[in-house]
């Protein structure tokens, strides 16, 4: 037998699941055992083909629009990132069972929108033009009261307009480029209202922060997530600001062995909605063509929860 190259493998943690992911197959999975297949979900629960696949095994059907879902006591499951007024709107107006799966870090956005658009404030969201997130965050307020922005060349583009202003974020965005563009606004606008507790999500951070860690000490970088999973993507940015060769894969069958070639030394993390098991794949993938060392680099521990949504609570 060929002997294997060498690895120095370091597995970063915190990875993988978050909290509100957590919660949202936790809400799917107990409103099958207690209404039964099938239960509706609109959009994916969370950005990961394995989850929705494996939900959609056991009795799920993703749908797109609330108007696939008939009416009765089938429960309609809204996804973890968050839905607009006019989402919720319509489930009352066709009497649908819903269950809210939104994430509540997400919710706490919403509300803080509101309540500046009470004050009459002039809203500004920085975060991703068509992430399910900013469509619902923009959506809980009328049509035009929510400026969104995602670059520090909008932030500056922005013009005062005699309201007292305010920002909120996107709960999956780069700590980094929310920090520039933070930074800008505040220099264009001193007084600004900033949330009490900040909006980008504590899984965010902390998943970014090992990225960092590792990068400091790695040649290239595996990021196990979902094309279209907004942290997953920014994983993979991180790593690659941080000079390191980086690729967001699926799964195993992803990895592009090519970029690999002549790496002794690599790191992998997960984004928030990608369960463990795919890392466990990558790990044996990876061991299957070299001779790992591994080992693990902890920046953060994790101990936050989140209860199911009401009405799947269990009896007290």
């Amino acid at each position: 037998m060929p002997t294997k190259p060498p690895l120095r493998l370091v597995l970063c943690a915190p990875r993988g699941f978050c909290a509100g992911v957590v919660r949202a197959i936790e809400a799917v999975e107990r409103a099958l055992q207690l209404y039964g297949a099938p239960v509706y979900v609109r959009h994916e629960i969370v950005h990961n083909k394995h989850v929705v696949d494996s939900l959609k095994a056991k009795g799920v059907i993703f749908i797109e629009e609330l108007s696939e879902a008939p009416p009765g006591r089938h429960p309609v499951i809204l996804s973890a990132h968050g839905v607009s007024r006019a989402v919720q709107d319509e489930a009352k107006v066709r009497n649908l069972f819903i269950v809210d799966g939104a994430c509540p870090l997400v919710t706490k956005v919403h509300r803080e929108a509101q309540a500046h658009f009470k004050r009459g404030r002039r809203i500004i969201l920085i975060g991703h033009s068509g992430h399910p997130e900013v469509i619902g965050t923009v959506g809980q307020l009328p049509p035009g009261a929510v400026a969104l922005i995602g670059s520090v060349q909008e932030a500056e583009a922005l013009e005062p307009d005699g309201r007292d202003v305010a920002y909120v974020t996107q709960t999956t965005l780069s700590v980094d480029d929310a920090r520039d563009i933070i930074a800008t606004l505040k220099r264009r606008f001193p007084s600004i209202h900033s949330p009490p507790v900040e909006d980008i999500c504590y899984a965010t951070t902390n998943r970014q922060d090992a990225v960092k860690a590792a990068a400091r000490d790695v040649e290239a970088f595996i990021v196990v997530g979902a094309g279209n999973s907004s942290n997953s993507q920014r994983l993979r940015e991180v790593a690659e600001r941080k000079g390191c060769a980086a690729q967001l894969v699926a799964d195993a069958h992803a990895i592009d062995w090519r970029a690999l070639e002549g790496v002794r030394s690599l790191a992998v993390t997960a984004g928030a909605s990608a369960p463990e098991a795919l890392v466990e794949r990558v790990i044996d993938a990876l061991r299957a063509r070299y001779a790992v060392a591994l080992e693990t680099l902890t920046t953060a521990t994790e101990s936050m929860a989140f209860p199911l949504p009401r009405g799947l609570r269990p009896a007290a």
